[in-house]
């Protein structure tokens, strides 16, 4: 049987959690990324904290009060939601974090209205993504399956007729870069303000080699290799390859 296109997501999630389960550095690398996200996490707002796209839900381990989402019906997941069509229920949400899942939405301009209803007012959407750097365009150009797509017209919002539930597979690794940084897309995001753009140098992430490619370094250097990134975060433009962004709903 042919796979569909929107299954090759599906495949990469078990894939995924095969490589996590073999990988202890990955697993301490992503613990740190997590810690970031939590302390994006409001408490003031009260609400619901929802990961839209959880892959294999790990961001329990640090926010165990999320809500793990997805588009498939894994044992690890709470419910199954459609980014562009989520079941909850108006102003009910106070955090949507979404970790390497912004540059999977073809569409961004129909999800952010989407994540727009369901956000109480000051409501946040923290989105973790790869960052377009030198470095950056190297890893993710060079190395990585998915497109940057930097010349890709983005398509803000879907044409009439658009059915969320045939969606395909869909990945622009350089979206998040594109539209938080630079100036032309900022007319698209006046129903939010941002309030944090972070880039992060994440050379422990790059030099694990992520879910599927070797380590290039023993497990024992791992906080030798965090002081490095402590000193390449002062040049981000050079050796940047994560983004923090955080979303506050106006």
């Amino acid at each position: 049987m042919k796979q569909l296109p929107k299954e090759q997501h599906n495949l990469e999630i078990h894939q995924n959690l095969e490589y996590w389960n073999k990988k202890p550095a990955l697993r301490k690398i992503y613990k740190k990324f997590y810690e970031l996200i939590a302390k994006q996490i409001d408490n003031k707002l009260t609400g619901k904290v929802v990961e839209v796209g959880s892959g294999i839900g790990n961001l329990k381990s640090v926010v165990p009060r999320a809500i793990c989402t997805d588009l498939f019906n894994n044992p690890w997941i709470n419910q199954v939601e459609n980014a562009y069509k989520l079941t909850f229920q108006k102003n009910s949400i106070s955090h949507l974090i979404l970790f390497d899942v912004f540059h999977h939405l073809e569409y961004p301009g129909n999800a952010l209205t989407e994540f727009k209803r369901v956000l109480v007012k000051k409501g946040r959407i923290i989105i973790f993504e790869p960052a377009v750097s030198l470095l950056g365009i190297l890893i993710y150009g060079v190395f990585h399956h998915e497109p940057l797509a930097l010349r890709k017209k983005i398509q803000w919002e879907s044409t009439s007729g658009f059915d969320p539930s045939k969606i395909t597979y869909y990945a622009a690794q350089g979206n998040a870069s594109r539209i938080f940084f630079k100036r032309k897309y900022k007319k698209y995001l006046g129903d939010w303000k941002v309030i944090l753009r972070k880039r992060l140098s994440s050379a422990a992430y790059v030099c694990s080699g992520g879910y599927s490619k070797p380590q290039l370094y023993p497990d024992f250097l791992l906080p030798v290799i965090n002081l490095i990134d402590s000193l390449l975060n002062i040049i981000p433009f050079l050796f940047a390859t994560r983004l923090l962004i955080v979303l506050e709903k106006k």
